[in-house]
């Protein structure tokens, strides 16, 4: 989200000062300004869309939204917060509502490059890739040497396979920007390209600037953690990936004791009979992969969407916002009558209903957060499929604190919030086990390497599916893939992943305290949460 350029002569010079700090990544320094300048002036929409930025780019998106309408009832032409308006809403995994913005804004600004652009990201979280491949190609067209532009199109290219190509565009966007900090995770982050020389050492120079945002910086560590990764340069790898968390989780920091506290909360209320009782939707179509992040869950993605009967559509939003929509949850999924169980179910089926593009009876949602609505996955979809993607503790985790997310895994910036979060997943799934079980089908991540076949067939036959060929040389499918497994997914099983952490043990203990008994128990679950 962009604050406008500010004219001397038409803004308010509070308004100046705080389009400055907001510019600098200065939040505090701009939120100090613009609320009390809005106790003045509670009507001045400009100042209403930045502090929305402000809250946008704090991860508060909600907050950004309310405030976005709030200058909209204002000022109903104020084309530039509709257009933020989208994009949070994209970010709320809400692309559907987007586009319906999309007809206004091109109304009132037909010819602004940052239109299309923004319809292009849109349409990429619709699924609508090749369309929105073409709105890039012409937002390049007209104007060829935006980095950012070009960094978003190498990301869609990614998606869609096209990886030389996808190369192109993050290495063009770097040589025009040296510090375009997530141009260069990008590259890292397609896991299968090794930095030179030169790399590391252009990386290491913009680290030194000055100048450089924070949001450029953590990108930076992340890929040079990558790239000394490579090299074998294991504990100055350990200090960037450390260095980026560090970063990272000043903006985003994570509340172990609130998660702690909706599981116990959750294996309190989600009893064996409360689980058992009628209701829901008796549809059958969707299938939850569900986890860690980092523990196999595209890798499970691509094999079942290699099946003649199921479609992958990647991560969605919906369950989380669907289960915390009705009240403060787990208590108000725990009140849900039979009635509103089957609605709640009707209502993410129809929600999902944009992200399907084949006429498969089956579809993947494999949102790994889901894990923490499992009960509430049964209650309202009680024929679904729940498959639990798991993959060893240490090399879980550590993968995901080397690995940046763009966000909504807040958890992954401290080895301690990682070891607790891990912990807590493992808990509840051990009590869906103990309460239904059977329900919820466990893929071992090492067992997955170790006897592939065998995994597949399990897997199949859960999901009352049939064994097809295709879904052991799942590699071959051809699809669009959206997460940091994309190109990992696209060749067949390898197995160095499973012990890259060990290099990285020196600095495990903290992550290893916080998850206690959870690491010598696995591939099982603790006695205690049984």
């Amino acid at each position: 989200m962009a604050t406008e350029a500010p004219l001397a002569g038409r803004w308010h010079p509070r308004l100046i000062e705080a389009a400055r700090a907001l510019h600098e990544n200065r939040f505090d320094v701009a939120e100090r300004i613009l609320k009390p300048h809005l106790k003045e002036d509670p009507f001045d929409v400009r100042a209403i869309r930045m502090l929305a930025e402000l809250a946008a780019r704090l991860g508060r998106l909600k907050d950004s939204e309310t405030l976005l309408r709030r200058a909209l009832e204002i000022d109903p032409n104020f084309t530039a917060a509709r257009a933020n308006l989208a994009m949070v809403l994209g970010r709320l995994g809400r692309p559907a509502e987007a586009l319906e913005l999309m007809d206004e804004i091109f109304e009132a600004e037909p010819d602004r490059v940052g239109h299309l652009n923004l319809k292009a990201a849109t349409l990429g979280r619709l699924g609508d890739f090749e369309q929105a491949l073409t709105l890039y190609r012409q937002v390049l067209d007209r104007a060829p040497n935006q980095p950012r532009v070009l960094m978003s199109y190498g990301h869609m290219l990614k998606t869609v396979g096209r990886l030389d190509e996808s190369i192109e565009a993050y290495r063009k966007s770097i040589s025009i920007n040296p510090a375009l900090g997530e141009a260069w995770w990008s590259l890292a982050n397609l896991k299968t390209v090794r930095f030179a020389e030169d790399d590391i050492a252009a990386m290491e120079q913009a680290l030194g600037r000055p100048d450089l945002k924070d949001s450029d910086r953590f990108h930076l560590e992340f890929a040079l953690g990558k790239a000394l990764h490579d090299v074998g340069r294991i504990d100055d790898a350990f200090a960037h990936y450390a260095a980026g968390n560090r970063l990272r989780r000043e903006y985003h920091p994570f509340n172990a004791r609130h998660l702690r506290e909706m599981v116990d909360r959750s294996i309190e209320l989600f009893t064996a009979e409360l689980l058992n009782s009628p209701g829901g939707s008796p549809a059958a179509d969707p299938i939850f992969i569900v986890g860690m992040p980092r523990a196999g869950s595209t890798l499970v993605e691509q094999i079942l969407s290699s099946h003649s009967k199921v479609e992958g559509t990647s991560e969605l939003p919906d369950m989380p916002v669907i289960a915390r929509g009705s009240g403060k949850y787990p208590a108000s999924a725990a009140e849900l009558g039979p009635q509103g169980r089957r609605e709640a179910g009707e209502e993410y089926l129809k929600r999902t209903a944009v992200q399907r593009r084949t006429d498969r009876p089956f579809f993947i949602d494999k949102l790994p957060n889901n894990w923490m609505f499992a009960p509430f996955i049964h209650l309202v979809l009680p024929n679904a499929k729940i498959v639990d993607a798991r993959r060893h503790p240490l090399g879980c985790c550590f993968s995901n604190f080397r690995q940046h997310f763009a966000r909504g895994q807040d958890f992954t910036y401290d080895l301690d919030d990682l070891g607790r979060y891990y912990a807590d997943y493992v808990r509840l799934m051990a009590h869906m086990d103990s309460v239904l079980p059977g329900r919820v089908h466990r893929v071992i991540y090492e067992r997955m390497v170790d006897d592939t076949e065998a995994e597949i067939r399990a897997l199949l036959d859960y999901c009352g599916l049939e064994f097809e060929p295709a879904c052991l040389s799942f590699y071959e499918t051809e699809r669009a893939v959206r997460t940091p497994s994309s190109e990992q997914v696209r060749r067949p099983i390898y197995r160095d992943a499973t012990e890259e952490w060990r290099a990285y043990e020196a600095h495990m203990d903290p992550l290893k305290r916080a998850l206690g008994p959870v690491l010598d128990a696995y591939p099982g679950a603790p006695v205690e949460f049984l």
